[in-house]
C-alpha cells in the first residue's frame, strides 16, 4: 500500500518507524514546519523529521494543510492511504476524501475518552488503571471519527508521562499495523463513537504543573508523575522555583503527628516532617513524601542528596 505519513512528535516517529519496517511503501512525510528552540532559538525539526531524513524520504513541511499548493501536492502523490500521527493540524475535508483507503488517525486513548491533545498525562493524573490506543477513520472534528480497532495498555503504580508515552507509541505502531490489514483485506470495521461519553482534553501549559497542596496528596502524586517529563509539577522553596520529579502518598498522619498539625494549626504546604531519605509535606488529605526533586539552577537530584546540601526545617511553608 502506498502511504502517506503525516505527524510531528516523539511519538509518531515510533510509529512511523514500525510502518517503514513493514511491507507498505511509505512515499511521502508530512510534519510541522522547523521551530527554533532552547536558549540559543536554533531551528530544530521535528522528530518525525529526523526519521524521513535518516530513510531518505520526500518531506513536506505545510504551514497550512487547508492550503490548495498542499492539497494538490497530496493529489500528485495519489496515496492509497494517510496515516496520521499527532500532526498538530486539523485536516480539511479534500484531503480526508483524497486516497482510496481515506484517512486514518493514531490517537493515544480509549476514544471517546481523552480526545485532544494530553490524552497520556490525563489518563495518568486521573487514576486510571487502564489506556490504551485507538485507530479511526479521521472525520472533521477532533477525535470524532468510526474506530477500526484498539490496542489496551495497562497503568503501572509508578507510571509516568513519560513510561506511558513510550509503551502507547509501540501499542501505537502494532495496532496501526493491524488496522491496514483490515483495511487491504476489507475486513476493517467502523464503529461510531458513543457520543454521550467524549471527554476532551486540551494542550497542557506550564501553569498546569504548580502544585495546591489543599488538594489531597493522592490527587498531587498522580499529577508528579503525569507531568513528568513536561511540563513537570513545581513549587516555591525559599523563592526558588522546586520542581518535584518523584513522590510518595501517605495517607494517613501519624497520630503525633497529627497531634502536632492541630496544635500548631500548620497549613497545607508545610514541611511536616524531615528524615535523612525524604521530606513530608501537609496537604489537604494526607503528606506527600518527597523522593526526587530539583532546585531552580540545579541538577535533578534525590531528596537525601538536597538534604545534604540544604537546610530544611520542620515548619517551612513552600509555594
Amino acid at each position: 500500500m502506498r502511504i502517506v505519513y503525516m505527524g510531528t512528535p516523539e511519538i509518531a516517529a515510533v510509529v512511523l518507524e514500525r510502518l517503514l519496517e513493514s511491507e507498505h511503501e511509505v512515499i511521502a512525510v508530512v510534519t510541522q514546519p522547523d521551530k527554533p528552540k532552547g536558549r540559543g532559538k536554533e531551528m530544530a525539526c521535528s522528530d518525525v523529521k529526523k526519521v524521513a531524513l535518516a530513510h531518505e524520504l520526500p518531506i513536506y513541511q505545510p504551514e497550512k494543510a487547508r492550503d490548495e499548493a498542499f492539497v494538490e501536492q497530496m493529489r500528485a502523490l495519489a496515496p492509497d492511504l494517510i496515516v496520521v500521527t499527532a500532526f498538530g493540524q486539523i485536516l480539511p475535508k479534500a484531503l480526508l476524501e483524497l486516497p482510496k483507503f481515506g484517512c486514518i488517525n493514531v490517537h493515544a486513548s480509549l476514544l471517546p475518552k481523552y480526545r485532544g491533545a494530553s490524552p497520556i498525562q490525563w489518563a495518568i493524573i486521573n487514576g486510571d488503571k487502564v489506556t490504551g490506543v485507538t485507530i479511526m477513520h479521521m472525520a472533521e472534528g477532533i477525535d470524532t471519527g468510526d474506530m477500526i480497532t484498539k490496542e489496551l495498555v495497562e497503568i503501572a503504580p509508578d507510571e509516568t508521562g513519560g513510561s506511558l508515552h513510550d509503551k502507547l507509541a509501540v501499542a501505537g505502531g502494532s495496532a496501526l499495523m493491524t488496522a491496514i490489514a483490515q483495511l487491504e483485506n476489507g475486513t476493517a470495521v467502523r464503529i461510531p463513537q458513543e457520543e454521550s461519553e467524549p471527554t476532551y482534553v486540551g494542550m497542557l501549559k506550564k501553569e498546569k504543573g504548580q502544585l495546591d497542596f489543599s488538594h489531597p496528596a493522592v490527587v498531587l502524586e498522580r499529577l508528579v508523575r503525569g507531568l513528568n517529563p513536561w511540563p513537570s509539577t513545581y513549587t516555591a522553596f525559599n523563592g526558588k522555583l522546586l520542581k518535584i520529579w518523584r513522590a510518595d502518598v501517605i495517607e494517613e498522619l501519624p497520630q503525633p503527628l497529627a497531634k502536632k498539625v492541630r496544635e500548631q494549626v500548620l497549613r497545607p504546604g508545610s514541611i511536616v516532617n524531615v528524615e535523612k531519605e525524604y521530606f513530608d509535606i501537609l496537604t489537604g488529605e494526607g503528606l506527600l513524601r518527597i523522593r526526587e526533586l530539583q532546585l531552580e539552577g540545579k541538577r535533578r537530584m534525590t531528596a537525601e542528596e538536597f538534604l545534604r546540601g540544604y537546610e530544611v526545617t520542620e515548619g517551612l511553608l513552600l509555594g
